[in-house]
């Protein structure tokens, strides 16, 4: 029998049981595949909003017919099964997902039934971001973590002891902060999750890699977070907040606020800076209003929030229904995915000359932001998804991340439409690309390519790389397509004349540029690395290579063996490194740059006492320049300590856009508050001596 993918179903208009029998039967075949799908294979055919619309159908069509009730509906399960490979575990407690709600009519019934059934006027709730990542479990006995599992099916979950090791926010023992005993037993639940930043860091260094994308943080921290290799699960960016008391032996706990705090009190990590009590349905809806304004704004995903009785007794008064507790209930927020049509697929180049496949869609709203253009990375991922030309496509977007084609709807294809393949030739300059075996990387070996001379020019004159700041898009376009500039040495020749040949150029702006450029040729070593766009080496890892090797030539000269002594530099970085220095292209362009007058500054560690050393660090907000990571990297390189909450103790807080409550408490505290930018300027300053190399 073949599955429905979305089975037209309207409970409303069914009177009698026969025709509900038929409609319960494609209900849960459809319900059962999307759990294979979503649980399992970690592969989504349809949106979050979609499922849960034919779940409700069949909650209700149950209701109405209790006679077609069966043990094995899904609405008598939490979730899909676990495999096996991590080895099994059984929740002491099922793990029950909440009820989901979209609608505010239906808040007010949750807060009526409440209410009723405990016989009061009013209940005073605790209000929580619902965070949009992995559910776990974590058991604690006589302090100290015995054991991980994720949900799975909610009776059985996924042994991820080794891998939630590797979490930093994870204790391994418990801690007593202010005298709080710490339970003999203790069974606590939470996500895990990537920060967006962390997730877009991930992601680019998986395209520069070849290696397939994650669809989106969710999929990224659930995919890392169940690994066979737990060094895999320790690289990746991943984060926990614990929300749920499962169980617990030796501390009685009495509210869902005094536990927030309580698991805090125990060295583990709440978000109680976004919770809040709530009296009543109009604050209620307040919270989910203000989220829903702040959830852009946040470090990681949401896509809703959660409302829970915060009279823990009241929790065993109200009890549970079959597959989630009468005590709580999930407010989502409206979707961010959307169905449109794919009308073409276009093929940009990039500064590497990497060839990257882009969707044209029909234009669509998702979430507030109309969505035309998305990336498709590569012809591995379009022949996976078998994404096709004239498809009906399901498009997310979550956040700041860029929009996503997750596949095709096809049960909507009418044959028109055309396979995809990528050219043969660069769409630039006409030269034969080439592909590699797995179909994940094409790049066009044309060094002198129009499209990656004219990108990497931008790169190299960006603020990251050698700072020219006359030289925008608009002018490197200009002098590339008047052949004035062939490469980066070109730059370094232009003369007054040159410019004054083209447009939008007189004697000030041709006088300016010129001595941007040439106020450019005394730079910090890293600065020059940055700036010539070596495969895997960003602002972070250039930094890395100028501290350690201080010259370009002892650079242009290491070994494979001497550059992976470095710390964080890995076999994919040495061998990216090796190879670009080896080309004769590169060596050439590089001598002919130290010809025209290019002099690198080295950096000097002052012997005993290192730049930061005393200073202690908060990074809050967006960052352009590096992940939050590898900002703390640096700190901690150069002597410092990066902490993650501010403190009277704290030297700096470095705030970016979007920057919340430790912007806040970094004033009230007095604490020195710098921009992404200070905090670059004062790297230099501090690391730098005046020295040319």
């Amino acid at each position: 029998m073949s599955i429905e993918i979305k089975p037209d179903v309207s409970p409303k208009s069914i009177s009698n049981v026969k025709d509900a029998a038929q409609a319960v039967e494609r209900l849960r075949n459809a319900i059962r595949f999307h759990n294979y799908r979503y649980y399992v294979l970690d592969s989504p055919m349809i949106a979050d909003a979609e499922y849960d619309a034919m779940m409700q159908d069949l909650i209700e069509l149950e209701t109405r017919f209790p006679t077609l009730l069966t043990p094995d509906s899904p609405t008598q399960r939490v979730g899909g099964a676990a495999r096996a490979e991590l080895g099994l575990v059984t929740h002491p407690i099922p793990m029950l997902s909440l009820k989901t709600v979209y609608e505010k009519s239906d808040v007010i019934s949750f807060d009526e039934n409440c209410r009723r059934e405990l016989g009061v006027g009013s209940v005073e709730y605790v209000a929580e971001p619902k965070f949009d990542g992995l559910a776990v479990e974590l058991v604690y006995e006589n302090g100290r973590l015995v054991m991980a599992s994720t949900r799975g099916d909610g009776q059985t979950g996924e042994d991820i002891t080794p891998n939630i090791k590797t979490l930093n926010e994870v204790p391994l023992v418990l801690l007593s902060v202010d005298g709080v005993v710490v339970p003999l037993r203790l069974v606590v639940r939470g996500e895990v999750f990537m920060r967006i930043e962390g997730f877009m860091e991930l992601n680019r260094r998986r395209s520069e890699a070849g290696e397939s994308l994650f669809a989106n943080p969710r999929n990224a921290a659930a995919g890392s977070l169940r690994q066979l290799d737990p060094s895999i699960s320790a690289s990746r960016p991943l984060h926990i907040f614990l929300y749920e008391i499962a169980d617990i032996s030796g501390k009685e706990i009495e509210t869902q606020w005094e536990l927030l705090h309580t698991l805090q009190s125990w060295g583990l990590k709440t978000n109680i800076e976004e919770s809040r009590f709530c009296h009543g349905t109009s604050e209620l809806f307040r919270y989910h209003q203000d989220m829903y304004e702040k959830r852009d704004h946040l470090q990681y995903e949401i896509d809703g929030v959660v409302y829970k009785v915060n009279d823990r007794t009241s929790h065993e008064r109200l009890g549970f229904r079959s597959r989630d507790p009468r005590w709580a209930i999930a407010y989502k927020f409206r979707p961010r995915e959307a169905t449109t049509r794919l009308l073409d697929i276009k093929v940009q180049v990039g500064r590497t000359g990497k060839l990257t496949p882009v969707a044209v869609l029909e234009p669509v709203v998702v979430g507030g932001v109309e969505v035309s253009r998305a990336s498709l990375h590569n012809q591995s991922e379009i022949d996976r998804r078998d994404i096709r030309i004239g498809d009906t496509v399901l498009v997310k977007r979550a956040g700041d991340v860029i929009p996503q084609v997750e596949g095709p709807i096809g049960d909507q294809r009418d044959g028109s439409e055309r396979i995809f393949h990528m050219p043969s030739e660069c769409p630039v300059c006409g030269s034969d690309v080439v592909m590699s075996e797995d179909k994940k990387t094409t790049v066009c070996p044309n060094m002198n390519c129009p499209a990656q001379l004219r990108e990497r020019l931008i790169h190299f004159a960006s603020k990251q790389g050698m700072d020219i700041e006359g030289l925008g898009d608009k002018r490197v376009e200009q002098l590339v397509r008047a052949g004035l500039v062939t490469s980066f040495h070109s730059l370094y020749r232009l003369k007054k004349e040159d410019l004054m040949s083209l447009e939008r150029y007189g004697d000030l702006s041709a006088d300016t540029l010129l001595s941007q450029i040439e106020g450019s040729k005394k730079q910090p070593l890293w600065r020059f690395l940055n700036a010539l766009g070596i495969p895997h080496v960003g602002e972070h890892m250039a930094q890395v290579l100028a501290n350690n090797f201080r010259t370009i030539e002892k650079l242009m000269h290491a070994s494979e063996q001497q550059l992976q002594s470095v710390s964080q530099v890995g076999p994919e970085v040495s061998r990216a490194v090796i190879e670009f220095f080896v080309d004769k292209y590169n060596h050439a362009e590089i001598e002919a740059l130290i010809n025209a007058g290019l002099r690198f500054v080295e950096i000097v560690k002052e012997e005993g006492k290192q730049p930061f050393e005393g200073l202690t660090f908060v990074f809050t907000g967006t960052l352009e320049r590096w992940t939050r990571e590898e900002a703390e990297q640096l700190v901690v390189d150069m002597g410092g300590h990066a902490a993650s909450a501010v403190s009277k103790n704290t030297s700096y807080v470095v705030a970016g856009p979007n920057a919340g409550s430790k912007l806040a408490k970094a004033k009230t505290l007095g604490v020195t508050v710098i921009s992404e930018d200070e905090f670059a300027a004062m790297i230099e300053k501090r690391a730098s001596s005046g020295a040319a190399a």
